[in-house]
């Protein structure tokens, strides 16, 4: 529903960010929805056919750059040829998405992705006056409900991969405890250490991932408090910054993210060269770069593995799976390498998390693991009906692909 890469990162990084899921965005071209790229009269590969994608980025945007590269891949192994694959950057969620997803239609296209949830209500009407074409809109939630054939949604499992970031922050909080690194600023009342997390608006997308980066703190060390603030846009740099710069201020010694720029790990190895004992989990994409002693590692997206499979059903003249949402079991999610800061013995932290969730044998939103206003929770029935919670956990984007994780639980707090 958001997002930004780092190509750009490299050189120049006042571009950079980290998916997003819920709506809000970025803004860009308007006209036919942005710059076209790619030819739509190239040769055919295979039976020609052609793939139309809609992005809120672009390359130098960190979630729109992970979109990018994933189709790239995905186009080139299931043999369609990267002059069939016709890009539409930088579309608001506005009717500049409608007017893009049409001309797409009348460039050929067999089937066409947007990557935000803004553009979900602008997908699906093309999608009712197109029953021919194939229509998906990421991390959206309306395409059960929608009636429609040729309108779906996907979104990855990122929150197994937040929650395995949190294990690796968690191993820092310990290690830094251990070695009386912490001042009293680092504390809370309750002699908690504090933890801070910049999310770019207050929707169930970015909720689900903050818990989960939370839970997976305290996995390893179980007395932190988490401050979490919203920037209400998924890629600004300077607001990213100064939020993680609040945070700090507050006595955060980690700094999570959910929003799509380098402006918060930026900050937080300005503070750390500064002398402050701070450190960053990104979003997206390796944060070496512009953190290169700061940044642990970040949560990351495999997008290939899902454009894989809906281009194989596309090839195959059938139905693209109305909801799709897979996580570490598919290698759809993971983290980035991890920076040099990491406590000792992270690796294999990581290692056993990873493999735990991938057998199964441990859930990310675990009921016994956390409390709201004191209490563990039983059930959670989301507004159609269905009961999130069972078997002792709660089952995050298995009824419908986006996340709908909306609990505020204790230790969280929402500072705006």
């Amino acid at each position: 529903m958001k997002k930004r890469v780092y190509a750009a990162l490299m050189a120049g990084i006042m571009l950079f960010g980290t998916v997003g899921c819920t709506s809000g965005g970025n803004g860009g071209n308007g006209g036919n929805g942005g710059n076209d790229g790619g030819a739509s009269n190239g040769g055919a590969a295979g039976n020609g056919t052609k793939i139309g994608a809609i992005l809120v980025g672009d390359e130098n945007e960190g979630y729109t750059y992970a979109h990018i590269e994933g189709i790239k891949k995905a186009a080139a192994d299931a043999g369609i040829a990267a002059e069939n694959i016709i890009w539409k950057y930088s579309v608001p969620e506005d009717e500049s998405c409608e007017t893009a997803a049409k001309d797409l239609v009348d460039q050929g296209c067999s089937a066409i992705f947007s990557n935000s949830y803004g553009h979900q209500s602008f997908m699906q009407q093309v999608a009712s006056e197109y029953p021919d074409v194939s229509f998906v809109s990421m991390t959206g939630d309306t395409a059960a409900s929608s009636g429609l054939e040729n309108f779906s949604n996907a979104f990855t499992k990122i929150y197994e991969s937040r929650y395995v970031s949190g294990v690796v922050a968690g191993m820092k909080v310990a290690e830094l405890a251990a070695q009386n690194k912490l001042s009293a600023e680092n504390y809370d009342a309750n002699g908690n250490v504090l933890i801070g997390y910049v999310g770019a608006y207050p929707y169930a997308e970015v909720v689900s991932g903050y818990t989960a980066f939370f839970l997976g703190v305290q996995r390893v060390y179980q007395n932190v408090s988490m401050e979490v603030t919203y920037t209400n846009s998924w890629f600004d740099i300077t607001a990213e910054g100064e939020a993680a710069n609040a945070l700090m201020a507050d006595g955060c010694v980690i700094i999570g993210q959910h929003a799509d720029s380098t402006g918060a790990p930026t900050a937080v190895q300005a503070a750390l060269d500064s002398g402050k004992v701070a450190y960053s989990v990104g979003y997206n994409v390796d944060m070496l770069s512009v953190a290169p002693d700061a940044a642990l590692t970040s949560a990351t997206n495999n997008w290939s593995v899902y454009y894989k499979h809906a281009f194989d059903q596309v090839l195959a003249g059938s139905k693209i799976d109305t909801n799709w949402a897979e996580g570490y079991s598919q290698g759809a999610v993971a983290i980035t390498k991890l920076g040099p800061s990491v406590a000792e013995g992270t690796a294999d932290k990581v290692a056993e998390v990873e493999a735990a969730i991938k057998d199964g044998s441990l859930h990310v939103f675990d009921t016994s693991k956390f409390t709201v206003d004191g209490a563990n929770l039983s059930s959670f029935v989301l507004d159609d009906g269905y009961e999130a919670i069972s078997d002792g956990y709660f089952h995050e984007s298995e009824h419908v692909s986006a996340p709908y994780f909306s609990l505020r639980i204790d230790g969280i707090k929402e500072l705006n």
